[in-house]
């Protein structure tokens, strides 16, 4: 790799550019544009899990004081889960619009529902979609001789694995301001991928593309739910369209939890042989689970498709068969590495399991397992600096009724980058700005940015002024899968490289970088040095892996879990600003924590809401659950610059749960979990239904999933990012 091998900037912890203005509240978000005669938009959402609309009148509303613009969806429809968009005002005021809401008229015929899956696996349960029933044909994909293998294994594992659905909740809400200017528009959104919503309001509002600007100058989080143009962005649009005027539509807390995207749910048979020495010899998993009312069946968001398996540990002998189904509630979309958490936990869990069966320290025979040799390697140094060999016990062997457990998980993910595009402007003065539209999702993009720049030009990044953000700048890709940093930093790279090698040619100046700077900047003249460049091939590469291990205390009086421990061994390629490194790996260790004892949504049977939909009842990962957290960072120049924002969240669920069974000497099978499931674990409460393996209703779910129409395997990803980790 071309990097620099000595660096000044690279790979140390440069604060970040936007710290100063995030805490003095300069920082603007898109919920702080407010241009002159801004309408206040509002939702009109189906009171309905399911209902047949006939006809929406909106002219009383659309006469209401102060309201400029009201519009419904057009025709009769069905609609699929509580909280689907009807109609759309648009008011002087907030509370204007709010109170036009209740004058718009619906003619509806409700319908039966379902939001619970083993209810809507039934042959009997209410159809989400009328034509067709909730379990969709199941992907299957099969190599070797299962049955053979299985038969002649030297041990054999079996169990169930249940994971929830989880709510996404970005801090900053999903929202949008789009301003009519003649026949262009410019979007405020809150988006990780400002060149897609410029497609996406361009497509909705019938406009060429270039007659649309999308501006997302600070975001606060979307972890996967802002990669989409949900419905209220496309309604906000129309609303500006319709009014001629601006129109800022920020959603609810609860509206959040109901239409903008979740974890799809999953229900895992597993079963798993090795031979004496512990090599795996057959896998086969039974899988389904809900990404909501699975409306297309194409569509990548609606199901659990996308949960690779066997997991990073292969075995010669495989079947798998997934199924998506359908419930009438809210829709699946991508969250931090979708599809990878679940299958790690199964996974993992799994695998430990056999090992006890074995009589193998975990550690090892995931060493013996796993084909990767840098997660070989990341393993043998976590077991050392964890201190494996002293602290792991026999499961359940930990004295008292405060029992400790430790273990272990790894993980795998394609990360990598391309397609971004970058422009350097040099002055004569000496000043600097790179620009590249990419957005910062709250994850240090501009420092990174700046850094880069810095390194190559021998500059401090106090001295870069960035731009980012915003379409008239050169194009970049969405913010999504660990590919920001990898895409972004070559194409500064590039950038700056030729910017050096112009600048060298108009100045004379050999090497103008340093000391030489503002001589070589003063040749330029009164028009500025502007240069592009490209994401470059060798810059960055696919594929990140990492391990956990993880340290729990249990209770076993009240059944809660105390993380004492997570040390994280993660392969982070090139460096680029050591102190956002750490803050993805400690965020997605955190946003783990959530996904292993806390995070849920809770539905309502009977209404079909959700029953959790804030920060006071959907519980999170708070200050006082957060453990001491290890990182050991895997320095490897040579790979170029890899994506660490997915990896670091997908082992750190199986790790907790394996330290749990650990403690107990029994295992939780289910997500998140919660103390009632540990005292049902340990028999002092009665089991939830299904959250064990003998559950009978989860069994006959299971037989209908193996008795569905097979089609086959969709690809998880494609394309050059999936090479090493796939």
């Amino acid at each position: 790799m071309p990097w620099p091998s000595a660096s000044k900037h690279l790979g140390k912890p440069t604060p970040r550019l936007d710290g100063p203005a995030k805490v003095a509240g300069r920082a603007k978000y898109t919920t702080d544009v407010a241009p002159a005669g801004v309408l206040y938009g509002a939702i009109l959402r189906s009171r309905w899990p399911a209902a047949r609309i006939r006809f929406i009148n909106v002219e009383k509303a659309r006469t209401a004081p102060g309201i400029r613009a009201a519009l419904a969806v057009p025709g009769e429809f069905v609609v699929h889960f509580y909280g689907q968009e009807l109609a759309a005002v648009a008011g002087v005021t907030r509370q204007a619009a709010l109170d036009a809401l209740s004058l718009i008229e619906v003619d509806a015929s409700p319908l039966p529902f379902v939001v619970n899956e083993l209810e809507a696996i039934q042959p009997d349960a209410p159809r989400v979609v009328p034509e067709r029933a909730n379990l969709l044909p199941a992907e299957t994909a099969a190599t070797g001789d299962v049955a053979a293998a299985f038969a002649a294994a030297a041990a054999v594992v079996e169990d169930t694995f249940t994971t929830q659905v989880e709510i996404h909740h970005p801090l900053e809400p999903h929202g949008d301001i789009v301003v009519p200017e003649g026949d262009e528009y410019t979007a405020w959104c809150s988006t990780q991928g400002v060149f897609d919503s410029r497609n996406d309001v361009a497509n909705i509002l019938g406009v060429p593309q270039n007659k649309v600007r999308v501006i997302c100058e600070h975001m606060g989080g979307g972890f996967g739910s802002k990669i989409e143009t949900w419905g209220n962005r496309g309604l906000c649009a129309w609303l500006a369209k319709v009014a001629g005027a601006p129109v800022k539509l920020i959603l609810t807390r609860f509206e959040q939890a109901l239409s903008v995207g979740n974890r799809p749910s999953s229900f895992q048979k597993l079963k798993l042989a090795a031979d004496a020495s512990g090599k795996l010899t057959a896998f086969e998993m039974t899988l389904f689970g809900t990404g909501g009312p699975v409306v297309d069946p194409a569509d990548p968001g609606g199901g659990v498709v996308f949960v690779p398996a066997p997991y990073i540990y292969p075995a010669p002998n495989t079947r798998v068969k997934k199924s998506k189904l359908a419930v009438n509630a809210g829709r699946g979309t991508w969250m931090r590495a979708p599809g990878h958490p679940v299958a790690s936990f199964g996974m993992e869990s799994i695998l430990d399991e056999l090992a006890v069966k074995l009589g193998m320290d975990p550690v090892e025979i995931r060493v013996l397992n796993d084909p990767h040799e840098i997660r070989r390697k990341e393993y043998r140094m976590a077991a050392a600096r964890f201190g494996w060999k002293d602290k792991y016990r026999t499961p359940g062997s930990s004295p008292g009724p405060l029992k400790r457990g430790v273990g272990c998980a790894g993980a795998g993910w394609m990360s990598g980058g391309e397609g971004t595009q970058a422009e350097v402007q040099v002055n004569s003065d000496g000043t600097v700005e790179v620009r590249c539209g990419t957005q910062d999702l709250g994850t240090g993009s501009r420092t990174v940015v700046a850094v880069v720049a810095a390194e190559m030009l021998g500059l401090e990044p106090a001295q870069i002024t960035v731009r980012v953000g915003d379409t008239r700048l050169p194009p970049s890709g969405l913010s999504g899968g660990s590919a920001t940093t990898a895409s972004v930093g070559p194409a500064i790279y590039d950038a700056c490289e030729k910017t050096l090698a112009e600048l060298k040619k108009l100045s004379g100046v050999d090497d103008p970088r340093g000391a030489r700077w503002l001589e070589a900047c003063a040749k330029i003249g009164p028009n500025s040095l502007v240069v592009a460049g490209r994401w470059r091939e060798g810059l960055s590469t696919g594929g990140a892996g990492g391990v956990q291990f993880a340290e729990v205390e249990v209770d076993t009086d009240t059944g809660f879990v105390k993380v004492r421990k997570i040390l994280c061994v993660q392969d982070v390629g090139t460096v680029v600003n050591k102190l956002t490194c750490e803050s993805q790996l400690n965020g997605g260790i955190i946003m783990g924590m959530g996904y292993a004892l806390y995070e849920q949504r809770i539905m309502d049977s009977r209404s079909g809401v959700v029953l959790n939909p804030n920060f006071e009842t959907y519980k999170l990962t708070g200050a006082a659950d957060i453990p001491e957290i290890d990182l050991l960072l895997l320095d490897m120049p040579e790979r170029g610059i890899i994506g660490v924002g997915e990896p670091a969240t997908v082992p750190t669920a199986a790790a907790i749960a394996n330290a749990v069974a650990n403690a107990l000497g029994v295992r939780v099978t289910s997500l998140p979990i919660t103390p009632d499931k540990v005292l049902a674990a340990l028999g002092k409460l009665p089991a939830g239904a299904g959250a064990g393996a003998g559950d009978a209703v989860l069994e006959q779910a299971f037989t209908r999933v193996a008795q569905a129409p097979a089609t086959p395997a969709t690809p998880f990803f494609t394309g050059r990012r999936g090479r090493a980790y796939a």
